[in-house]
This record gives C-alpha cells, structure tokens and sequence, in this order.
C-alpha cells in the first residue's frame, strides 16, 4: 500500500494567482479554482476545496459563512491528496502562487492491517 500524505492551503477568499495570459490581466483567476486546475492537470491522486463555515486565518477576526455573501477575508481550505514527494513538487512549482497560504502537510493514513485494539477499562 502506498503511503498518503495530505495538504492543506489556507487562504482568504479573496486571495488571487498570479496572471499567466493576457486576459488575467484584466482579472485574475480565484487561487482556489486555479490550485484546483493545475492539481488534476499535474495527476494529484484526490482534491478537494472545503466549504468552511467558520474560521479565520492568522492576524484575521473571526468570519462566518452567509448565504448572502462573506467576506473577502474569509477562509478556505484546498485539501490535496497524494504521496509526499509529488505534493512537495506541487508546492515548488507554485512557490509563486503561496504569498498568502498557511501550508498544512501530514501523513493521513493508517494500515488497513493495523492490529485491533480493544478500549481499556480503567
């Protein structure tokens, strides 16, 4: 079994990448859908961008998800899913893209073998 490592990109909602065309000029793409892109272009194995309902990042008050828009500040999560070394290149190829991301990377899963352990009576 292949050991799995997962990734997790904080940024704000509002957070941008860079322009690679010329019609970026004009606006940039979300950095959540183009993470998002260039994730299953580069064969990341699972991707999935959070909804969050509550949060804030470091240096940031407290946001809360409305129905009728949030703010700008408010947090989102990209969860990436594969083996470490092709998510530390995912990382070094958007080193660009990560002014504004808190990088979050462990190890997410346990043998299927693992020995069973039943619950202590104390």
């Amino acid at each position: 079994m292949q050991d799995l490592t997962a990734l997790r990109l904080y940024f704000p909602l509002s957070a941008k990448a860079k322009a690679t065309r010329f019609w970026h000029r004009f606006s940039a793409p979300n950095l959540a859908h183009h993470l998002l892109s260039f994730a299953r272009r580069s064969g990341i194995r699972q991707a999935i961008l959070h909804h969050v309902s509550a949060g804030y990042l470091p240096g940031e008050r407290l946001s809360h998800h409305l129905p009728e828009g949030s703010s700008m500040r408010h947090p989102q999560c990209l969860e990436l899913i594969d083996t470490e070394d092709k998510l530390r290149s995912f990382l070094r190829e958007h080193a660009h893209e990560m002014h504004k991301v808190h990088v979050v990377l462990f190890k997410c899963e346990l043998p299927l073998n693992a020995p069973h352990h039943p619950r202590q009576r104390h």
